[in-house]
């Protein structure tokens, strides 16, 4: 394959719904460029994309496809990406690096959660968009409800550039306005007839092609003039208005196809090649530094780094976009997150798992290479006087969490590396060990996420593993003071141990001041604070430790052994074992003895003490509590808003958002387990959600009862 100029290259993603057509639709894009000599079909698992064995199994798409082809003397790269939401991660990818999305639509299903969700994204980095309303073959076919539907959402904005004759199974012609033509295709696809637009559709036709005029028209001064001065514009003055257009984002151009049938594709990619941004033309990816990198082959060299992937045989392939200049095999070029030199030693034109060898690719290309040492996903590589750092693929927060161990605990450091590979295939995998709560969490974007890792682990790694409900970190505090002392003493033979040990604590908030005098149980203590130490805790809240020793009852040497007593209690609360916060103590009094006491005495009796006095001051568990927000149609809501009162929310607000409404409520952590499933059930997949953490609160009284009960019984146990 040549190496392509940047204003001959056209980058695009292919968006939508699971089961559109994106995959057949590549699929017939290969061929018609010429990449394939024959077309593969999903149902035999032998598509070009598509083509990991977990998409076959699946039988949908789990990764981005890397595409190319040539066509009209453009190269046309293309990213298939996975329609199932919790894969959009990959859909986030793909977008950053193309120039625009080639949004597919099933017209037996019309506007699916997919379709929305790809119009969202694509209004968040503000690319252009081309509408295809695809299997216009299917006996259910509605080619105008799913147009109407479309106008719903995005007004005016949408215009047809092509619609169908016969819609159903018998679909064979296109009427284009733009080029005001009758496409009449033959059985099975292929090269359509060019004729004169039928007598019947003619009126049709005109009004359709006025109205893309107009549209086209609005978006130029000087367009406008010569339609007010002709009354109308040529094609390749209708083709600059309809560019101009698309990157406003004042225009979505709608397309018509079988891909199946291979009809209408040629066509829609004579479109893309001559109206489709260049990557010169396209929205800028942001450069870190404030720098302006020229999209131009002579421009200092830099690519970025937007996916990689693991084949057996090859080990890890690189794909990368070059942001600007030529990158050429056998280049240094320099890393600018471990500023370490990478040698691009091969570089390829990918087409899923084939690869063409070439020498050299220019700005706006996108192509992989393989065997780079530290250069990975979101990874910038340029010329070292350039130190190019682009701004990172933002992938979206987890939204499904759940412990994974082995089944074989000797295996656990194998789960650990297998999943570090995952990550660095799919980065909405994400996974850490829990100290607190002894549990490696892992995070996805749901429970179809979570059934393709499972995959791995049983078919890949070989590793049986086990999901469970992850725990909840809770804390512990107090809600008043509370007094305690404790004597540890040890003899047995020799040197003993002795240490005792008398102190106060209170519930302790930012702000407060440190007390000098408590009543507690008709008694008064006086406290004179001859020190203070403040301890952030690792955990959230803080620990003030007060030294109100007077006279020496206590050596100053053995304070530190008294803290760590109690930190070390307060790591393992008194209630449930949970971290424990927010509390301030005062060791007022104690006593030593001048052979036996020591360090670990002391110790045991700060921590006894504090241990005693923490149950004393009427204590309580507090639960993790989140700031969630839901999206969805306005027919689902009240079955949203009971659900969530079944989950102790506690709603904040409503709103409307885009033709979706907007649902803001505070929630426990203990009940959001699967609620991403709970979502995409009631709402049909079209719902969304997103949880931040917001802070602490108190349990209720049932929620601590059932803690504390089975804490005794685990104790019990052990």
């Amino acid at each position: 394959m040549n190496a392509y100029k940047t204003s001959e290259i056209r980058n695009i993603t292919l968006l939508g719904n699971a089961g559109c057509g994106k995959t057949t639709l590549a699929e017939a894009m290969l061929f018609e460029g010429g990449t394939i000599n024959r077309r593969g079909d999903v149902a035999a698992k032998n598509t070009v994309s598509d083509n990991s064995a977990v998409e076959q199994d699946y039988g949908n798409s789990v990764f981005s496809s890397v595409l190319s082809t040539e066509y009209n003397n453009r190269k046309l790269n293309i990213i298939d990406t996975p329609g199932m939401d919790d894969f959009r991660g990959a859909v986030i990818s793909s977008i950053h690096v193309t120039g625009s999305g080639l949004l597919v639509i099933n017209t037996a299903h019309g506007i699916e959660a997919g379709t929305e969700s790809a119009l969202r994204l694509m209004e968040k980095v503000k690319k252009p968009v081309i509408i295809l309303l695809n299997q216009l073959d299917n006996d259910n076919a509605n080619y105008e409800q799913s147009v109407e539907r479309l106008h719903e959402m995005l007004g005016n904005k949408v215009v047809k550039v092509q619609y169908p004759v016969n819609p159903g199974p018998g679909f064979n012609g296109i009427i284009d306005v733009l080029k005001m033509k009758y496409y009449k295709y033959p059985a099975g696809g292929g090269k359509p007839e060019v004729l004169e637009i039928p007598a019947s559709e003619a009126d049709k036709a005109a009004e359709l092609q006025n109205e893309l005029i107009e549209k086209a028209a609005e978006n130029d001064e000087g367009l406008m003039e010569l339609y007010f001065d002709k009354g109308t514009l040529t094609e390749d003055e209708m083709r600059q208005g309809i560019k101009l257009g698309m990157l406003a984002r004042s225009l979505f151009p709608v397309f018509c196809t079988s891909a199946r049938n291979n009809i209408g594709v040629g066509r829609l990619m004579e479109f893309i090649t001559n109206v489709a941004p260049s990557p010169a033309e396209a929205v800028e990816m942001k450069e870190l530094n404030g720098k302006k990198p020229a999209v131009n082959p002579d421009a200092p060299t830099s690519l970025f780094v937007f996916k990689t992937s693991i084949e057996p045989h090859v080990g890890e392939i690189t794909y990368f976009k070059v942001m600007s200049g030529t990158v050429r095999e056998g280049q240094d070029l320099i890393n600018s997150k471990t500023e370490n030199k990478e040698r691009i030693s091969q570089l390829f034109v990918p087409a899923g798992k084939n690869r063409t060898k070439v020498t050299e690719l220019y700005a706006g290309d996108i192509g992989a290479t393989v065997k780079l040492r530290e250069t990975k996903l979101n990874h910038t590589l340029s010329d070292k006087e350039a130190a190019y750092h682009f701004a990172p693929v933002e992938f979206p927060a987890a939204r499904h969490t759940i412990a994974i161990k082995a089944v074989n605990e000797a295996e656990d450091e194998k789960v650990a590396e297998a999943f570090q590979k995952l990550h660095d295939e799919d980065p909405t995998f994400t996974v850490e060990y829990s100290k607190e709560l002894k549990q490696m969490i892992v995070s996805t974007q749901g429970e179809y996420h979570l059934g393709v890792l499972k995959w791995f682990y049983k078919n890949v790694f070989k590793i049986d593993i086990d999901f469970q409900a992850p725990k909840i970190p809770y804390r512990e505090t107090i809600t008043k003071a509370a007094q305690a002392d404790y004597r540890h003493k040890k003899q047995s033979g020799g040197a003993g141990q002795f240490g005792e040990v008398h102190l106060i604590i209170e519930p302790w908030e930012e702000g407060s001041t440190p007390k000098s005098q408590f009543v507690l149980g008709g008694k008064e203590y006086r406290m004179s604070v001859r020190d203070t130490q403040e301890y952030p805790l690792a955990w959230g809240g803080k620990l003030m430790f007060f030294n109100c020793i007077v006279g020496g009852s206590i050596d100053t040497r053995f304070m530190p052994a008294i803290l760590k007593g109690i930190m070390e209690k307060m790591e393992e609360g008194p209630l449930t074992g949970s971290y424990a916060r927010d509390i301030a103590v005062y060791v007022y009094d104690g006593k030593m003895h001048p052979v036996d006491s020591n360090e670990i005495s002391f110790k045991l009796a700060g921590r006894n003490a504090f241990s005693k006095a923490f149950r004393n001051a009427a204590p309580k568990i507090l639960e993790p509590v989140y700031d969630l927000e839901v999206l969805m149609p306005a027919d689902k809501m009240g079955d949203i808003m009971s659900d969530l009162q079944g989950r102790r929310a506690l709603i904040m607000g409503m709103e409307s958002d885009k033709g979706l409404e907007k649902i803001k409520a505070k929630v426990p952590l203990k009940e959001m387990f699967k609620y991403a499933t709970t979502v995409s059930s009631i709402t049909q997949g079209r719902g969304m959600f997103s949880l931040s953490f917001s802070g602490y609160e108190k349990a209720p009284q049932e929620v601590q009862d059932a803690l504390l009960a089975e804490y005794a019984a685990k104790q019990d146990e052990e």
